[in-house]
């Protein structure tokens, strides 16, 4: 069996190639999708060649985490799953390429577990519910935020999950004044236009490892700054200002399957809404060019690509 997959051959070269998976056991779903989103964070340093050492890292891969699709097969111990619209949080099934995170492809098989049911009706949207429960994720291993770093995806997300659990609207810096705006119940700043310091919780989700000194120095006496993003650099900070404040540093990983249940109840409950976060669709046969306007583009939040006719 073979499926059309988005390929990364090597830093900045993108291809759209045929690729022959693996064969599916007798607990594996086998997934047709539909739409796959391309993340402007993890995604963007494989695409430049940036992304630190991981286990399975490497070229040629199929990225990709976002996708969401019908189960049209499955093996024995699957069968009655067939029919079913899930979210795939990636797949490791290709035989020609590694499958470090290997969401971005036509067809798709994994693990009948990993393929989690989503409501159909998000459409599109349904590939934000990952990013929207590493959100949750952390919130929910931590304090709420009332500071956030980047108005992204990312930072938007845990703007209105804060407001969605019933807590006090956090204030959020943007350095980029095309992204201020779409603000939903909170406030968008450029850091030097808000003087406030004794941030009990600043959540960054920018990814700048530069920022820390900054932070530190806006947090209240034992505060906790939580790291949301995802890191090229090595981080470092001044010891002395962060010891004078007994200042606390968390860093929050990847959601779990109880994040998108709670997720999916706030979206399905009205209290948490995805509109406006996918901003650009290309069909995957576009994805040469898709690839490099998500990455570049400061008015394209979310790239998604639509498989539906590829």
């Amino acid at each position: 069996m073979e499926s059309l997959a988005v390929t990364l051959e090597g830093p900045e070269r993108v291809t759209l190639q045929a690729l022959e998976l693996n064969a599916p056991g007798t607990g594996d779903v086998l997934v047709d999708i539909a739409w796959s989103g391309i993340s402007s964070g993890t995604e963007k340093l494989l695409f430049t060649g940036q992304m630190p050492d991981f286990p399975g890292m490497g070229y040629p891969l199929v990225p990709g985490y976002e996708s969401v699709g019908r189960i049209v097969d499955a093996g024995k111990a699957a069968k009655g799953r067939i029919g079913e619209w899930v979210f795939v949080p990636g797949a490791n099934c290709y035989t020609q390429a590694r499958g470090l995170f290997g969401g971005t492809a036509k067809t798709i098989t994994l693990p009948s577990a990993r393929a989690l049911s989503v409501p159909e009706h998000l459409g599109a949207n349904g590939v934000l519910c990952a990013l929207a429960a590493t959100a949750l994720h952390a919130i929910n291993e931590g304090d709420v935020p009332d500071l956030i770093i980047g108005h992204g995806v990312l930072g938007r997300l845990l703007a209105r999950l804060t407001i969605a659990l019933g807590e006090k609207a956090p204030t959020v810096w943007e350095t980029q004044a095309e992204r201020r705006s779409g603000g939903a119940g909170y406030e968008v700043v450029a850091p030097e236009n808000d003087s406030r310091t004794g941030y009990a919780s600043i959540y960054d989700a920018s990814g700048d490892a530069g920022l820390l000194d900054t932070l530190v120095g806006r947090l209240a006496k034992g505060g906790e700054i939580t790291l949301a993003g995802f890191y090229k650099d090595r981080l470092s900070f001044a010891f002395p200002p962060a010891f004078m404040k007994e200042a606390r540093l968390r860093i929050a990983a990847e959601w779990a399957p109880k994040d998108i249940a709670q997720t999916i109840a706030l979206i399905e409950a009205g209290a948490l809404g995805l509109d406006g976060l996918v901003t650009d669709h290309a069909p995957a046969e576009l994805a040469v060019d898709a690839y490099p306007k998500a990455f570049s583009a400061p008015d394209c939040l979310k790239m998604v690509l639509d498989w539906r006719d590829a």
